[in-house]
């Protein structure tokens, strides 16, 4: 393990230190050139190879999100002066490096929490509040709500993976459920977490990553709004945006709007092929393209047919919100899990959470006069 933390740190480090060439040569290439787009292949390369020197999950599979796929497609939005990094005015050097290397997003973003359409956006559970009417009360209720969350997120996540010893003895649906409780919870607190010291060191505002998926009403509402907001949010500007522009003249607005959205969800699947590649260091065999082909078609299927009706007839939000997780649920152990299941990733991900969790346990245990020597 302290070969694999060593090989984490000299990762990272090489990382920030090819932002800097980004920053005061890259940026000053004019953009849309393609000048700008060749000088960042180094950084390209350097970001698909970077990753494959690390072998363990949790290191692994943030660094591939973060660099292989945010990071890059973030790098090739900045040749042609889009995206988070082409601020106006620039970013400074620190927020630079941030917002190329973490999926972090700022709260000022008017990007942030797009309504994926208006019967959605009316679904949606969040009740915003004008500024001037935040007072300081609703504020510290919101702060404590927030701690009762976060705690209670936690030790969901800690009970799920404990049920893990019990796995030969559970019943399949029951292991597909805790392993999509895991995944979500384990994906939001490692966004969390890496948003935390850019908030504390550079002291900004940021967006929430996610926004309780669990409380989705509809596909489209799940996908758009709620899960992994940071890679909804790139996606749609380096894929969603241009194929709709490009479709919608010739084929119509529904049909450059559903061009648009498989080739999002096509985009998103494939990234994820790549991912699991990086995890299993296997040849792809497709599935989990197939599962995101499989969300974005009904994700059209959905938009079609919420315009057909046009409000004349809507599931109760109870409802909707179970078959919509249930739908996510389900084709997930059809195709999403499978694969990763064949090639051990989960069982590597079980023994290090375990391996973790008895690596706190022991330091929990231990005697209160050693904390005292200690401290």
């Amino acid at each position: 393990m302290g070969v694999e933390i060593q090989n984490f740190v000299k990762l990272w480090t090489a990382a920030v230190w090819s932002q800097f060439y980004t920053y005061y040569v890259v940026s000053r290439i004019p953009s849309g050139l393609l000048t700008r787009l060749v000088s960042l292949v180094p950084i390209f390369y350097l970001f698909i190879i970077l990753p494959l020197s690390l072998s363990s999950f949790h290191l692994g599979a943030p660094t591939v999100l973060y660099l292989v796929w945010l990071a890059n497609f973030k790098l090739l939005l900045f040749a042609f002066n889009l995206g988070p990094l082409s601020s106006h005015p620039p970013l400074s050097l620190p927020h630079f490096i941030a917002t190329a290397l973490l999926p972090i997003k700022y709260k000022d973003d008017p990007t942030h929490f797009r309504p994926s359409s208006s019967n959605d956006a009316q679904n949606s559970s969040i009740k915003r509040r004008p500024t001037s009417q935040i007072t300081p009360e609703i504020m510290r209720k919101r702060r404590q709500f927030k701690i009762i969350r976060f705690t209670i997120k936690l030790v969901v996540l800690v009970a799920a993976i404990s049920l893990y010893r019990y796995r030969p003895h559970l019943h399949p649906c029951l292991v597909t459920a805790i392993y999509c409780c895991h995944m979500y919870l384990g994906i939001e607190f490692v966004l969390a977490l890496t948003a935390v010291p850019v908030r504390a060191i550079l002291g900004l505002e940021l967006a929430r990553q996610f926004n309780e998926p669990y409380l989705a009403t509809s596909l489209q509402d799940f996908w758009g709004r709620r899960w992994n907001l940071i890679v909804s949010t790139i996606l749609r500007q380096i894929v969603y945006d241009p194929v709709r522009s490009i479709f919608t003249p010739k084929l119509g607005r529904n049909s450059g709007l559903a061009a648009a959205t498989l080739a999002t969800f096509l985009v998103s699947g494939l990234m994820h092929e790549v991912l699991y590649f990086y995890l299993s260091r296997e040849s792809p065999t497709w599935e989990v393209t197939l599962f995101f082909v499989v969300q974005g078609i009904c994700v059209t299927l959905e938009i079609y047919v919420k315009k057909a009706v046009a409000g004349r007839w809507r599931l109760h939000r109870a409802a909707s919100g179970l078959l919509t997780v249930a739908f996510v649920g389900v084709t997930s152990a059809w195709l999403f899990f499978p694969q990763l299941i064949r090639y051990g990733v989960d069982q590597r991900v079980i023994e290090e959470c375990h391996a973790f969790l008895s690596f706190l346990g022991n330091i929990l245990s231990l005697p209160t006069s050693y904390w005292r020597r200690k401290l």
